[in-house]
């Protein structure tokens, strides 16, 4: 049943405050990571074990919230994704057992990558015309989301409230998010970039999710979630025991590294469907690695450098979807899915990578690695764009 405009404008803007929610739930752990590893007297191993147990929940909820969206819809995936965050981000805030804490954020986890799938999978049916514009506009949502929550972490703990009681206040954003979903019942009419046949079957994955580009791509979402992730993850941690920053300092970099990353999908929207994809991505990689890495080895003058990263990455991952939605027309879905299950990878590997090797190097170069994976992304791109030797935006990228 086609949608009236403003059914099509209520979806919209719920799956713009769904990323929202998305941005602000998912960096509320880094920007709680070292209040968090103090006041439990926890080695940055044990604080990655629980970024990694958020993460391992955001790819089994990537897997199958991509194969459930082609059975029952992207208003559904996003409206269980809000009852599962309000239920895990309560349990958090209210179970004092480190190994019960760690189940509700795998389920914390699990409500995130839901609202993934889901809400980039509604702008890919809502808007099918322009899915790079509308992909980047609701990446925005998640800069806006992620800038802010560092400054809501930092004034929270400098009103003396603990990091559970702040992971428990946040839980009713999930029920704001969830309600624009609640109110339209109607179920959204698959557009002709949805072509779900109601069933599920090995064999589509096989078939459709494994192919040798697809494993490209998959490579390198991966490699750049790693980077993303594993710099918001640690960035605060850094700032505070390598550079001496205060709290409030450290928040506010965290925060300018997400307005960083907000200006730049926001400015990517109006320009990213127009562009050549091989080289805006790798332009945008490049860039952004080498902002990381002036910043981590040059003098203090140059941490500012950290931050500005996120200008240049900001437009990675939205683009990288969009490219996906072009070169792949059949079981999207499945395909959307298996794709944010590998960025889901690359966001469990890049933070526990950074815990793991800061535990035993260092800081500064725990978060360095961060760098290989963004050399990594590069490599994959390279090979993508050998199987695209002419230049491809995404308004005439064609299998």
């Amino acid at each position: 049943m086609p949608q009236t405009p403003r059914t099509m404008g209520l979806l919209t803007v719920g799956g713009f405050l769904s990323f929202f929610v998305f941005g602000f739930v998912d960096n509320l752990k880094g920007a709680l990571l070292p209040e968090m590893l103090r006041a439990e007297n926890w080695t940055y191993g044990t604080g990655a074990s629980v970024l990694l147990a958020a993460y391992l929940g955001f790819i089994v909820a990537t897997l199958s919230a991509g194969i459930l969206s082609d059975l029952i819809g992207n208003q559904r995936i996003l409206l269980l994704s809000g009852v599962f965050l309000c239920i895990s981000l309560g349990a958090v805030g209210l179970i004092p057992y480190f190994a019960w804490q760690l189940v509700a954020m795998f389920v914390v986890g699990v409500g995130l990558g839901a609202i993934e799938v889901g809400a980039n999978g509604l702008m890919l049916e809502l808007h099918p015309t322009a899915p790079g514009r509308f992909l980047n506009l609701l990446a925005t949502f998640h800069g806006i989301g992620s800038l802010l929550v560092p400054l809501y972490a930092a004034g929270l703990i400098n009103a003396g409230l603990h990091w559970q009681s702040i992971f428990l206040l946040t839980s009713l954003m999930a029920i704001a998010m969830a309600a624009p979903f609640l109110w339209q019942r109607q179920q959204i009419a698959h557009s002709s970039i949805s072509q779900s046949t109601n069933q599920f079957n090995w064999q589509v994955i096989r078939t459709v999710g494994f192919t040798k580009l697809m494993c490209w791509y998959y490579l390198l979402i991966g490699s750049y979630v790693a980077v993303e992730l594993g710099l918001a993850a640690w960035l605060v941690e850094y700032l505070q025991e390598a550079r001496k920053f205060s709290v409030t300092s450290s928040s506010l970099f965290l925060s300018a590294f997400f307005a960083m990353i907000m200006l730049g999908r926001l400015s990517g929207s109006m320009l990213v469907d127009h562009l050549p994809f091989h080289k805006a991505v790798g332009v945008a990689i490049g860039l952004g690695i080498s902002c990381i890495a002036i910043g981590l080895l040059g003098p203090q003058e140059t941490v500012l450098l950290i931050p500005m990263s996120g200008l240049f990455l900001s437009i990675v991952f939205p683009t990288v979807t969009a490219s996906v939605a072009r070169v792949q027309r059949s079981n999207m879905g499945v395909v959307m899915g298996m794709l944010f299950t590998f960025g889901g990878i690359g966001g469990a590997v890049g933070p526990w990578t950074v815990g793991t090797v800061s535990e035993q190097l260092g800081l500064p170069l725990g978060l360095a690695t961060t760098i290989a994976f963004g050399v990594i992304a590069l490599a994959a791109l390279g090979v993508l764009a050998a199987n695209h030797p002419k230049p491809q935006s995404l308004s005439n990228l064609e299998t």
